[in-house]
């Protein structure tokens, strides 16, 4: 199987020159391209230019994307960015998604967005029959607690959720 093929190197380099114009509805269109990694790396891309308008995009890709891999990553995304408008999609996915890795990442992205209303969701998933989800919720719920209780440094909090 060849990984790296001339398609992929050639929309690379696309991708590459609209990074550097910072062109996000190029990387919003590129949400829907048939290359799964391709989708996985725009999610990255859209974490990284910032900016709460990003969180629609992201979080349809949690719900939607046929690739779990892809789904991973947009629940990791929707946690790099904190924003509390990431909760809604990240607790359905924790509470829903088909794919144990899928609900993994978004109960620890629900641990670092930190958020009180994230409890309730991360609750319910230490019932979860897969191991990881429990143990996941427990570290998104442990970090929660700390954020409320002992931290005033959010950096510091965000880096122990994992």
């Amino acid at each position: 199987m060849q990984v790296i093929t001339e398609d992929r190197m050639a929309l690379f380099a696309e991708m590459e020159s609209k990074y550097e114009q910072k062109d996000t509805e190029y990387f919003i269109s590129l949400l829907e391209h048939p290359d799964y990694v391709v989708r996985t790396r725009v999610a990255c891309i859209l974490v990284d230019f910032g900016g709460e308008d990003k969180v629609p995009h992201i979080a349809k890709v949690l719900k939607n994307d046929e690739n779990e891999l892809v789904r991973h990553e947009a629940a990791f995304a929707l946690g790099q960015m904190s924003y509390s408008s990431a909760i809604p999609p990240l607790t359905d996915a924790t509470l829903n998604d088909p794919s144990m890795f899928v609900r993994h990442e978004a109960a620890i992205a629900l641990g670092v967005v930190g958020s009180k209303e994230a409890k309730e969701a991360l609750q319910k998933a230490l019932n979860d029959p897969e191991h990881p989800v429990v143990e996941s919720a427990v570290v998104a719920l442990s970090n929660i607690e700390f954020m409320e209780k002992l931290s005033k440094n959010e950096k510091f909090a965000k880096l122990t959720g994992g």
